[in-house]
């Protein structure tokens, strides 16, 4: 069922915001997922993966990592921080990683399901730029990031908060996510994400998320309450920063997603199978670290997998080759029982009609693909570069059309919904629109988009032939004008106010990772 906006009792300013809302909900995906490969195609891709972390390796630049995994008997190289795995080890160690969990924001009713047939989408993440029609592009600063995450709260196709959604570079790095984590903590009460760049700022991170749920220590760590994600280095490494972060996310037992980025043609080869093994092999093998550390500690498999333009060597995004290699890695990642994480990406630098094919592209090979999990759901442009107010709005719109696709109610086909009566009372001459069947179900019965305009083209050129983009303009500046954040206790802002204002005396956290 849908609602509109303006009916939420919890939220009074943004009553005056009218837009048709799909209710909160988790996205559960039952058709049949697209599988490029064959069963031989499929150990095939398995085999190279064990190969390239038998003989080749992969370089752990931590020594804490590497300490880890000389004790569970890899072949580690204390000069180079290369390290060989045998298979049968890796193995073992990725089936304690639950092939399903949930994760329990302060806000328990905003508590996401991840794995199995759940599918969830994030906000735009770590953009260093902003873009707007009335600013154009810009530096991310603060007040952007204050604004995205106003936006992330307030769709339900958003379910959870990812990473800074525009890096905000008017406040200095080392207190820079003592600030973000506050706004996140107070603008949301979804899911959030924690940057794992070192000790201080993970620390800090899961101690405010801690404060924020108004719980214990071991109250809070004893369920999965925040989650990170790592990108390897590719080809072929974990840098220091993210392994020391998703460590300690991994021994308090909070999720890990682990995404290598891998272009074809730059940082892995240019076939596409070649370069989801290569990425199946940087995967499992943080993975496997992580369930040494802490058997049965959740972890997601990422796919970044694209290729990259050969004429200019810029990555692209929602192309063939991305929506394959991301059908190819779900299948992967059901034959290992991982859960999956993929991105809603695009390349072009507006949001124009390459950024909606390109998007959705991407989230069709997600649903397509089997994905639990989408990063950058809705903002990203120019490859990840640029985090879009207009994006936004117009991803969210296509968000709530796959909610919608997924819904098993367009699909029953119960007595009710073959409606042989409605037939049979309409006949032969008549139409449906004044039959009971359709007067009892006409409100609920169809899509309603707040963004697209399916008047005919005269009477939208009357209205001024407002295009798609301005028409997201006007949506998310009345969103961010009658905002209003979510209930948040006196005593926990206070807190967290007096935590931020102690790290920020201390130093915060170095800026020399």
């Amino acid at each position: 069922m849908r609602r509109k906006t303006n009916s939420t009792a919890r939220n009074r300013r943004s009553r005056r915001v009218s837009l048709d809302q799909l209710d909160w909900k988790i996205p559960y995906n039952s058709d049949n997922f697209v599988e490029p490969l064959t069963e031989e195609g499929i150990e095939a891709i398995h085999e190279t993966a064990m190969r390239i972390l038998e003989e080749i390796g992969i370089i752990f630049l931590n020594e804490d990592a590497c300490a880890f995994l000389e004790k569970a008997d890899c072949k580690v190289d204390k000069e180079t921080m290369n390290v060989k795995m045998d298979r049968n080890w890796v193995m073992e160690m990725i089936k304690s990683a639950p092939s399903e969990f949930s994760i329990i924001p302060r806000n328990t009713k905003r508590k996401i399901q991840i794995g199995g047939r759940n599918i969830v989408f994030g906000n735009v993440s770590s953009p260093p730029n902003a873009l707007d029609l009335d600013r154009g592009k810009r530096p991310g600063d603060f007040s952007s990031f204050k604004d995205f995450m106003k936006l992330t709260q307030f769709f339900n196709c958003i379910h959870f908060a990812g990473g800074y959604p525009v890096e905000p570079i008017d406040i200095h790095p080392s207190v820079r996510h003592l600030d973000c984590l506050y706004e996140k903590l107070t603008l949301t009460d979804k899911v959030i994400h924690a940057y794992s760049l070192g000790p201080e700022r993970v620390e800090d991170a899961l101690t405010m998320a801690r404060i924020a749920s108004g719980l214990p220590d071991h109250e809070f760590f004893s369920k999965a309450r925040i989650f990170t994600n790592i990108n390897s280095t590719s080809p072929l490494k974990h840098d220091w920063p993210m392994l020391d972060g998703s460590m300690r996310f991994a021994k308090k037992g909070q999720p890990v997603i682990v995404t290598p980025f891998t272009l074809a043609g730059a940082m892995s080869p240019v076939t596409m199978t070649g370069s989801v093994a290569q990425s199946i092999a940087e995967g499992l093998a943080a993975i496997a670290l992580f369930q040494f550390i802490n058997p049965g500690c959740p972890c997601m498999l990422g796919t970044f997998t694209s290729n990259v333009d050969m004429k200019s060597g810029a990555p692209a995004f929602g192309t063939p080759e991305y929506m394959r290699a991301t059908q190819m890695t779900g299948q992967m990642a059901r034959f290992y029982k991982i859960p999956l994480r993929a991105s809603n990406a695009c390349a072009s630098n507006a949001p124009d009609a390459q950024a909606t094919w390109e998007s959705m592209n991407s989230l069709w090979s997600a649903i397509s693909g089997g994905v639990n999990l989408v990063y950058h759901g809705a903002g990203w442009l120019e490859g990840g570069l640029i985090a879009s107010y207009e994006k936004f709005v117009i991803d969210c719109e296509m968000l709530q059309h796959i909610e919608r696709y997924l819904e098993p109610i367009i699909y029953n086909t119960d007595e009710d919904s073959l409606a042989f009566s409605a037939v049979e009372e309409v006949g032969h001459n008549g139409h449906f629109f004044g039959a009971k069947h359709t007067q009892e179900r006409y409100q609920n019965a169809f899509y309603a988009p707040f963004l697209s305009d399916w008047r005919n083209y005269e009477a939208w050129s009357e209205d001024g032939s407002i295009s798609t983009e301005v028409r997201a303009n006007k949506i998310w500046k009345n969103i961010i004008a009658e905002f209003e954040p979510p209930i948040t206790s006196p005593s926990i802002t206070e807190e967290l106010k007096d935590f931020v204002t102690k790290r920020k005396k201390e130093g915060g956290a170095p800026t020399n990772y």
